[in-house]
């Protein structure tokens, strides 16, 4: 049947104004990953930018975005100065006070714990009122504070001196397991933190040479976290205090700033110059 102009007329059990084909199932599983994607990346988004914040008061900011790395930048990087004695000599004057108590002084390991906790906190306590005195940030001196404290306050309820460093292991797991997911996710921690840093916030992932160079230094900061734990647990579990010291302080800013060092070396590669002039 046709209308009097000539146009199809609709059947009788089909209405003119009928919606439009439905999707196939294909198209509509397509639709739903399209979204789940899209939300992935709004939250992948906004845990970069959280980290990149970090970083930015870190220090980490100037230095991803330096041309030429100088001594004095790496140095904000890694804490300053200040930031340097802070994480190192409470952890030294552990070590020091311990180990001289043991083998010099012939004391009791447990009697040798407690002097060396005591000199231990109390410098972290000074370092955390020097900052408050002197205005400074106290947000790192602060966070040293608390760390010393739970590890003093986890070594005096065990009464071993080796538990002192516990704590450690579990942040350095902690780092590796959090930075191995983003992995497996997709969303490689360490290309969210340079992207936003770099402006490039999430689009570093539609480019394969910046996601692989995201994924390869994510694995980088993974080995790090891992080597230090392969390194020291072995010699928490034979009860040797005094290199289980030595080498947490190695592998503490010294091993940071080298990896540091890479990472910006592999950053200035994947973000030259010209590409950052044109935007």
């Amino acid at each position: 049947m046709a209308n009097a102009d000539g146009s199809p007329r609709p059947d009788e059990g089909e209405r003119a104004d009928a919606p439009a084909e439905r999707p196939t199932e294909a198209e509509a599983e397509a639709e739903a990953e399209a979204d789940v994607d899209a939300g992935t990346g709004s939250a992948a988004g906004e845990f970069g930018r959280q980290f990149a914040a970090a970083a930015e008061k870190s220090g980490l900011g100037a230095l991803a975005r330096d041309e030429k790395l100088s001594g004095r930048d790496l140095l904000t990087a890694v804490g300053g100065v200040r930031g340097i004695l802070e994480a190192l000599l409470p952890g030294l004057v552990f070590l020091i006070v311990y180990s001289g108590l043991t083998s010099f002084a012939g004391q009791d390991p447990q009697a040798a714990l407690v002097p060396a906790l005591v000199a231990s906190v109390g410098l972290a306590v000074v370092f955390t009122v020097a900052r408050l005195v002197t205005k400074g940030q106290p947000t790192q001196a602060i966070a040293g504070l608390i760390g010393v404290l739970a590890s003093a306050a986890l070594a005096l309820w065990s009464g071993d001196a080796r538990d002192n460093y516990v704590i450690g292991f579990y942040t350095n797991a902690a780092y590796a397991l959090a930075l191995t997911v983003s992995l497996f996710v997709g969303w490689p921690a360490i290309g969210l933190i340079v992207g936003f840093l770099m402006g490039d916030g999430v689009a570093w992932k539609q480019d394969k040479r910046k996601y692989r160079a995201a994924q390869f230094l994510t694995l980088v900061w993974i080995g790090l976290f891992v080597a230090r734990l392969a390194v020291q647990v072995p010699f928490y579990l034979v009860d040797n205090v005094e290199a289980l010291g030595a080498t947490r302080l190695l592998m503490g800013v010294p091993l940071y700033a080298l990896v540091l060092v890479f990472s910006w070396l592999v950053v200035r590669a994947i973000y030259p110059s010209s590409a950052r002039s044109a935007e």
